[in-house]
């Protein structure tokens, strides 16, 4: 079944961006993060036009299967790491590399015969969310570093929890405890996420994860003008075509529970998009849209299947394609317009809709 809305894909503006990450951080090597199908924009395809990058982040043991099986011989990083005995054999036998984040792994290593994986082992520097305790990463690496199942070139990670907060301490104290905890450790790090790369120089390490930047997204939080601050393209435009127009009359309400009047008389349009398509159904009144290359925006609640634009002073008609976000409109602006972030546009749009 194909609806109406579509996704494009942008390849040259995916590479720009990936190259903003290296300008950024000329001394580290860039993994590229394509989990959850790279953010909505495809997997396979992406990686493919990102072969520049030094190495690849998914997140859990099928899609680095999938990466795999497309011939890349680019490391790949597995964040979720392995969850009992056969994801281990399998990432002995695909080269994949497996995040430690929790005591409960270590066993399956014990359990392996003549395989040796590869591992990165994160510690939980104050997101809370995966790692092992600061205080047992020493020990835990003389421990793994003389296992005869693992490989002896083992990675240190951790994440950032508050970077995409430019003002935030929190990111700094991150910092220092990763710092205290490996100083006695000499191994390949890897630290910053977008934001860390963008907003803290600080956190730049041996390798660096770049995710939503290379999709032409800001990473902080409700920032409308982050994607042309720093130089970052749109990977992704969601266009759906204008069904209908009509002229509505001042006091009018439009789209369920009548929430939007018309303040006058106005001509308003109906796009084949809504949130079964992944746009946000949060986004009310006034998320920019584009159309003819002209900006307008929306009026009302978004509805399953449909949006409502304001029409005035925009020529347009019938069967005309409209943008929601892309090029024009950055996918940023209208997160901001939903309350919610760029990320989970593009997944839901992404994994949603057709690509055209």
């Amino acid at each position: 079944m194909k609806r109406s809305a579509r996704v494009t894909l942008h390849p040259h503006a995916l590479k720009n961006n990936l190259q903003q990450a290296k300008r950024v951080a000329p001394h580290s090597k860039v993994l590229a993060v394509i989990k959850a199908n790279a953010y909505g924009h495809g997997m396979l395809a992406v990686a493919e036009i990102l072969d520049n990058a030094d190495g690849y982040a998914v997140a859990c043991i099928p899609e680095g299967i999938e990466l795999r099986n497309s011939r890349t011989q680019h490391p790949i990083l597995v964040l979720q790491g392995h969850q009992n005995l056969a994801d281990l054999k399998i990432a002995s036998e695909y080269q994949l590399r497996v995040v430690i984040h929790d005591v409960s792994q270590l066993p399956y290593f014990d359990q392996l015969d003549g395989c040796k994986v590869q591992v990165a082992l994160k510690i939980d520097t104050g997101m809370h969310r995966l790692g092992i305790p600061p205080e047992n990463a020493l020990s835990l690496y003389q421990q793994l570093k003389n296992h005869s199942n693992i490989d002896a070139d083992i990675w240190f990670m951790t994440h950032l929890a508050c970077a995409d907060e430019l003002n935030n301490p929190a990111t700094t104290q991150q910092l220092d405890t990763f710092i205290h905890a490996t100083s006695q450790i000499n191994a390949p790090i890897s630290i910053p996420n977008s934001a860390g790369i963008l907003g803290w120089q600080a956190s730049h390490s041996d390798w660096v994860r770049p995710g939503i930047m290379l999709y032409g997204s800001s990473p902080f939080a409700f920032d409308k003008k982050g994607r042309e601050k720093y130089h970052l393209h749109a990977a992704m435009t969601l266009t759906a075509p204008l069904i209908a127009t009509y002229k509505l009359k001042k006091g009018d309400p439009i789209g369920y529970g009548a929430s939007y009047h018309c303040s006058n008389n106005m001509l308003v349009g109906a796009v084949a998009c809504g949130y079964a398509d992944g746009y946000p159904r949060h986004a009310g009144t006034g998320a920019p849209v584009s159309i003819n290359g002209l900006e307008t925006h929306t009026v009302g609640r978004v509805s399953m299947d449909t949006v409502i634009i304001n029409l005035d002073n925009i020529p347009a008609k019938v069967g005309d394609k409209v943008e929601l976000w892309g090029e024009n409109i950055s996918v940023d602006r209208v997160a901001y317009h939903a309350e919610t972030i760029g990320y989970e546009l593009l997944c839901n749009a992404g994994n949603n809709c057709i690509r055209g």
